[in-house]
């Protein structure tokens, strides 16, 4: 069979459940040798239960998965990775006090006698970095590197393994425009000698720019698989969404009016020259009514510092804040509730949810004193507004019982963004006046349509 055509991985009707909420409805995925695939689709398409189940981090209930031409089942990721199936993760799994080439293969250290051979470890983590045009110096420190050449070390982590098919999960978050760049050329060589990739990328720039063929998942099912040269975006977008082209169309419109409508109207918080340790220099921003609000900018930029500071989670040094006029003194958290402000973390597990309580409780926490009487919480009002909230914005459940961990654990259907969307909801029944949010995607930069802020626009309108 001829290498442009032959499939190195297959995969048909697979289908994964978690505590009884279906996270893949009989998937169809296949990548070929030498191919770069995207895989799209909106936040809970059920992208990250495939690639896991592809690594060995999940076990599938049902279906078949090929590789090499044989059916395998992998117990975990060491066994996909021995195997040649290896993920790089948005979150780079590298340990910064120790070297690139310590890094590169860490837990398979080249010895002599039972004694760790430096000097050969060092050869071969230079090798790996040449083969891939990187000009890294193997004995570096990995904390020292910038975020960029990090990622570039774990993918040379991932060949050191012999990996035939790499997966690339949101690669480019943190990177520069050349950075991407860099990233794309060596993913290109990769290409060249015979490396099959799977690419996840909300970016459609970056899908046309890199990617030979792309399947949209949806809702945990297969939409399409297509050569991203007969897709054009609009289709594309339509595919993720499952709306007609007029409709999308129509809905861009509408947004971008609602967002020229917006110009003008008063402003309800002001921030003025924010300062904090060396992180906050002179920072000011202004967010009207009923506005949402972009704050872009790399790790480390300050952009987590600001809206901290605004929550009264960062102690200021400097500057000011108003709401409506108003100075406010933000000393802590409990000054900005007490203004109406809210704050989603990016960090879920550790800010955002509380794992050991159920969907209903972790739903209604922020809404609990219009909950409470004589001291008592109301179960039936507390389920009543769990259930309208889970009805109006799709929240997929086995029960309102359920505990959150069992989200955190498995992804259902639920990747980092969404789980913060459980601390969304009450915030909207607490109803304060201002949000301070990170990382919330507002859309498809392909055409702009709403696909998150659609949900946030409903809830903060």
């Amino acid at each position: 069979m001829n290498q442009a055509t032959r499939n190195v991985l297959w995969m048909t009707g697979i289908k994964k459940s978690f505590s009884g909420v279906p996270a893949l409805w009989g998937v169809d995925f296949e990548l070929k040798a030498g191919e770069i695939h995207a895989l799209v689709g909106e936040n809970g398409a059920g992208k990250s239960t495939l690639i896991k189940i592809m690594t060995g981090a999940y076990r599938r209930d049902s279906g078949v998965m090929e590789y090499d031409q044989k059916t395998v089942a992998f117990e975990n990721p060491i066994q996909a990775q021995a195997a040649g199936i290896v993920a790089v993760y948005q979150e780079i799994q590298l340990v910064g006090l120790r070297t690139v080439a310590e890094n590169i293969f860490l837990s398979r250290e080249p010895n002599r006698f039972g004694i760790i051979d430096r000097r050969a470890m060092n050869a071969r983590a230079a090798d790996i970095l040449k083969r891939l045009g990187l000009h890294i110096d193997p004995h570096s420190v990995v904390g020292s590197l910038n975020i960029a050449h990090r990622q570039m070390v774990a993918i040379a982590r991932a060949i050191s393994f012999g990996a035939r098919v790499l997966i690339l999960d949101e690669p480019t978050s943190s990177l520069t425009k050349t950075e991407v760049s860099v990233l794309f050329d060596v993913m290109r060589r990769l290409k060249s000698e015979g490396t099959s990739i799977v690419y996840i990328s909300h970016r459609f720039e970056e899908l046309y720019t890199v990617c030979d063929r792309v399947t949209v998942l949806r809702d945990g099912r297969n939409i399409v698989t297509r050569s991203l040269s007969m897709l054009t975006r609009l289709e594309l977008v339509c595919f993720m969404l499952g709306r007609k082209p007029e409709e999308v169309s129509k809905r861009v419109t509408a947004f971008a009016r609602q967002s020229q409508n917006m110009l003008g109207q008063p402003v309800l918080l002001q921030a003025e020259a924010l300062k904090y340790k060396k992180r906050l220099n002179g920072v000011s921003i202004e967010v009207q009514h009923g506005e949402i609000v972009g704050l872009a900018g790399l790790l480390g930029s300050g952009r987590s510092e600001t809206v901290r500071a605004l929550f009264g989670a960062e102690p200021l040094e400097g500057g000011t804040v108003k709401l409506e006029g108003s100075l406010l003194s933000l000393r802590d958290p409990h000054d900005a509730i007490d203004a109406g402000i809210a704050f989603l973390s990016e960090d879920r597990k550790a800010d955002g949810i509380i794992p050991e309580l159920s969907v209903r409780e972790n739903l209604t926490l922020a809404a609990l004193p219009n909950l409470t009487q004589w001291g008592i919480v109301s179960k039936k009002r507390q389920s009543e507004l769990a259930l309208r909230f889970m009805e109006r914005l799709d929240i997929k459940a086995a029960s309102i019982e359920q505990k959150i961990r069992f989200y955190t654990n498995s992804g259902c259907n639920y990747d980092s963004s969404d789980r913060g969307s459980f601390l969304l909801y009450p915030l909207y029944a607490f109803r304060p006046s201002y949000r301070c949010s990170r990382r919330q995607r507002g859309g498809c930069t392909a055409c702009g349509y709403p696909c998150g802020a659609r949900e946030i626009y409903s809830l903060y309108n």
